[in-house]
């Protein structure tokens, strides 16, 4: 009853900010994401009922962490079990610093924890499962574009993720600006429940957000990058508008944050189509056209002293089976 998983992070061009359902983790507007190849989780599930208690291992250190933890506990729900877990993860991600750690760490841990359990889960199921550890999690179940469907049924059984399409990905690039690996003051959750519950921008924002998914459809089946680049970075400051208009306000822009978006628009002014956009954290990714991925990194490597060039990332997926 073991098995390993891997799972890469995703980056919302779409975001995803702000739960109508606390405690099901749902959604107020349907987000998209694109996944990256080079931030990923992998996680190994051993489900022993010789062990008194559930343990936990992170980067090689035993850790206690009351998300995990409540995780296992559904997924015991879930599966019908009693065994305690020992969990063994390794996340190439920095933490809660903005990067979508949370994201691909989910999803590993729920796709690893329903193949040692002796399950063929489908990947919606993952998906759906995955939601109740981190919501984003949801979307790093597949690669490429990904649409996190937030639904309409009150008991939540219809938001999950679904694969949108591969058009564009190829042809696309993410550079993602490192300005702290730190981890954040504010967490995404909590930043979330302030928005929802102080700040006056935000059913304007679900109402913003649900028209900018419309048109990114749209944008990318037609392979336009440019109207691509230009609903990501226009709904991304949305969201980010929506944190200063919360009580007390706060925000995830650093100083290097914003040097980083001068020299994106100053990029443009060169001819370079570059988009940046940030999620909650103060690392700025920046979307470009292959052909230009290594102008655009030279350029944020002015500023940044760890920039990384990501493509589109696979979906996730069970690379153990030890029993």
């Amino acid at each position: 009853m073991r098995a390993t998983a891997i799972a890469h992070t995703n980056v919302a061009l779409i975001k995803y900010w702000g739960k109508r359902d606390e405690h099901l983790i749902l959604p107020a507007n349907s987000s998209l994401s694109f996944t990256v190849d080079k931030f990923y989780t992998k996680t190994t599930v051993e489900w022993d009922g010789n062990l008194k208690q559930d343990r936990f291992i992170l980067n090689g250190e035993q850790k206690t962490d009351a998300k995990v933890t409540r995780f296992i506990d559904k997924m015991r729900e879930e599966f019908g079990i009693t065994a305690k877990a020992m969990i063994i993860s390794e996340n190439h991600v920095p933490t809660a610093a903005g990067l979508a750690s949370s994201a691909s760490a989910f999803a590993a841990l729920a796709l690893a924890g329903s193949s040692a359990a002796g399950r063929n889960d489908t990947q919606q199921y993952i998906s759906k499962l995955a939601r109740f550890g981190s919501g984003s999690a949801s979307r790093s179940i597949y690669g490429d574009f990904v649409i996190w469907e937030k639904g309409e049924l009150a008991d939540g059984s219809d938001s999950f993720a679904i694969p949108f399409t591969k058009k564009l990905s190829e042809k696309m690039s993410m550079v993602i600006a490192v300005v702290s690996d730190k981890e954040k003051k504010v967490s995404s959750r909590d930043g979330m429940r302030l928005t929802v519950e102080t700040s006056p921008f935000f059913k304007d924002w679900v109402v913003a957000a649900e028209t900018d998914l419309e048109e990114m459809k749209q944008a990318i089946l037609a392979e336009d990058f440019i109207k691509v680049g230009e609903i990501t970075e226009r709904n991304g400051m949305k969201m980010h508008a929506t944190t200063l208009g919360a009580e007390p306000p706060f925000t995830y822009f650093q100083p290097l944050s914003l040097e980083i978006m001068d020299a994106v628009r100053a990029l443009r002014e060169e001819g370079i189509p570059a988009y940046f956009t940030m999620d909650a954290g103060p690392n700025v990714k920046v979307i470009c056209e292959r052909k230009n991925e290594k102008i655009v990194a030279e350029k944020l490597s002015e500023l940044a002293k760890n920039v990384l060039i990501c493509h589109a990332g696979k979906e996730a997926s069970v690379v153990s089976d030890e029993k």
